[in-house]
């Protein structure tokens, strides 16, 4: 793995495999360094937000450069969210006409896959889902719409996720969740985070 720097208060750590990004995640919460402050994942690296006075960079590099993460027994990935789904998306007839399989055929190939949250971006609560059948990878739309209503289910490249409010989006759109993905009162706030397995059950 490649450890890079990145600014005076964090560095990069880039995985030679980029399915091994939350095995570090995990491995590097589980050794509870003092002075790490924050642990990003993203789709290919995770971020290593340190204090500086308690952990400098220099010494993390150096924690880092002969380390072989395992993953933890216990990690965020043991827990399952089922999020109740009805399709009836704006884009579900268009997409199961591209690929060559019928609206139902989609709506199984769609609900009975089991998904990981690789990482979270875009806005608040919103994860990135791997897991994707390959025969419903298909590119972001061509022109994004200037609103996605909140709890659209919606399918991007290998990824599926879901807008946990309304925004502009190119995603393409296979249903709907009336389920809150983020909100500021809860503790904490997002349904998924990185790491969470999630089903998709039609209602």
């Amino acid at each position: 793995m490649n450890v890079l720097p990145y600014g005076d208060h964090a560095v990069l750590v880039e995985p030679a495999d980029e399915s091994a990004v939350l095995a570090m995640r995990d491995w590097l919460v589980a050794q509870r360094y003092p002075g790490i402050v924050a642990v990003v994942p993203a789709a290919r690296t995770v971020l290593v937000e340190v204090d500086p006075a308690t952990l400098p960079v220099l010494r993390l590099r150096q924690l880092l450069a002969d380390a072989v993460p395992s993953r933890p027994e216990t990690t965020a990935g043991d827990e399952l969210v089922e999020l109740p789904v009805r399709y009836d998306g704006a884009d579900l007839a268009a997409v199961a006409e591209q690929v060559g399989i019928t609206t139902d055929e989609l709506i199984s190939l769609h609900s009975e896959a089991e998904y990981t949250v690789r990482f979270c971006g875009f806005s608040p609560g919103f994860g990135y889902l791997s897991g994707l059948h390959p025969r419903l990878r298909l590119p972001r739309l061509a022109s994004p719409r200037p609103t996605v209503p909140a709890g659209s289910v919606a399918i991007a490249d290998e990824f599926t996720a879901v807008y946990p409010r309304a925004t502009p989006g190119g995603w393409r759109l296979l249903g709907s969740t009336e389920v809150a993905l983020f909100d500021l009162s809860r503790e904490p706030p997002a349904v998924l985070v990185p790491g969470i397995r999630v089903r998709f059950v039609p209602r």
